[in-house]
């Protein structure tokens, strides 16, 4: 399944929303679709806030996939190179540090495996899950 986006913070959502219903369609565990959910949400907000500095003219695009034991979430935007898999884990938070910069680090935890590669001009960011189905599911 793929959705072409407009850099916002709606359609953010729409895409997260997209993706809850996608993975509980394949019968993913409820703690797998709050995990994909929280990636992709914050994947595609510093997609918006960072590369296209929400300017809602720009574009793109979430694909979600699934092979039966992994689920696979792959983000497309044509913002400045920025390799995700390269950020250093931030340092514990002190009371004077200034709040946000942990949604890599989160994504990083949640996900099983990440990839970005630089295709033409654009960045693609591919998230990987192992999945965990329903009990009762096979």
């Amino acid at each position: 399944m793929k959705l072409e986006l407009h850099a916002t913070p709606e359609e953010v959502m729409r895409a997260v929303d997209t993706l809850r219903d996608f993975a509980r369609a394949q019968c993913v565990s409820e703690k797998t679709v709050f995990d994909l959910a929280l990636a992709l949400e914050e994947c595609a907000s510093n997609i918006i806030n960072h590369a296209f500095k929400r300017d809602a003219s720009q574009k793109f695009s979430v694909t979600f996939d699934c092979n039966g034991s992994e689920m696979f979430v792959e983000l497309r935007d044509s913002g400045p190179c920025f390799d995700p898999t390269r950020v250093e884990c931030k340092a514990p938070a002190n009371e004077d540090d200034p709040p946000g910069g942990w949604g890599i680090q989160l994504v990083h935890y949640y996900m099983d495996a990440l990839q970005y590669t630089r295709d033409g001009n654009e960045n693609v960011l591919r998230l990987t899950k192992r999945l965990t189905r329903h009990a009762g599911t096979t």
